[in-house]
């Protein structure tokens, strides 16, 4: 899923890459909603409410939403600054490391949240910003690897797309070719394992509180695992072949 980048990607390593992420992004952003009322893996509401404090003079708000949105851009920035410092030595390196970091931050708030939250109103602020940085680094990460057609952490451009493509997949003067195809399944995985992840989350998160945020790093380190199991598989069967 991290070793092949945009035109050599198949449709396979699209859609695994498509279908992991937005299950954990519509996770995360579920459980930032239930949890401390913001929506913790895009953007667009924020900027609504950023504007709406301000017309309002409210600066305590006004600074929360600005640093939320300020998290999401430096995680999209820290990822393509590490892909663009990689991407001459390794792909897999280039792409997982953002992708290790997420890890950790959503590791880090499971814990804490496990743990140490208390329920303070700055406590949900601070952890809602990671959260955000965790997606702003994902999405990055997504988009570039896949020539922007992978963006898992937000709908509102994904339907867009979506709509457009449907119509053009169906209009008389159509030839349906294979690429579109492929960017229609695409999108709809996205937005089926987004809505998957987010009602799975919810649901669980009743039962189990913040303990089920433990999970979402086991399902991206599948990410990093597939890569390079399918590495040593590959010489495996090689190697046996090769005593043949």
């Amino acid at each position: 899923m991290l070793r092949k980048t945009q035109n050599s990607r198949t449709l396979k390593d699209n859609l695994m890459l498509a279908s992991s992420t937005a299950f954990v992004a519509g996770a995360v952003n579920v459980t930032g909603l239930i949890a401390f009322f913001a929506f913790s893996s895009n953007v667009t509401g924020h900027v609504a409410n950023l504007a709406n404090n301000i017309a309002l003079v409210d600066s305590e708000d006004v600074i929360s939403f600005s640093l939320w949105l300020a998290s999401f851009f430096l995680g999209a920035y820290v990822s393509s600054y590490i892909i663009k410092s990689y991407d001459n030595f390794s792909n897999y390196r280039a792409y997982s490391i953002p992708l290790i970091i997420e890890i950790i931050i959503l590791t880090m708030i499971a814990v804490y949240c496990d743990f140490f939250y208390e329920k303070k109103h700055i406590e949900g602020e601070v952890i809602v910003g990671f959260m955000l940085f965790s997606m702003g680094l994902q999405n990055g990460m997504a988009s570039i690897i896949s020539g922007g057609l992978i963006k898992s952490t937000h709908l509102t451009g994904l339907i867009t797309d979506l709509g457009a493509e449907i119509a053009d997949y169906f209009h008389p003067k159509s030839d349906r070719p294979t690429l579109l195809k492929n960017k229609l399944f695409i999108r709809i995985t996205i937005l089926s394992f987004y809505i998957m992840g987010g009602v799975i989350f919810g649901y669980c998160f009743y039962l189990f509180r913040f303990e089920i945020l433990y999970v979402i790093p086991v399902i991206l380190m599948t990410i990093l695992y597939y890569d390079v199991s399918s590495v040593y598989l590959n010489k495996l069967i090689g190697t046996l072949k090769n005593k043949r």
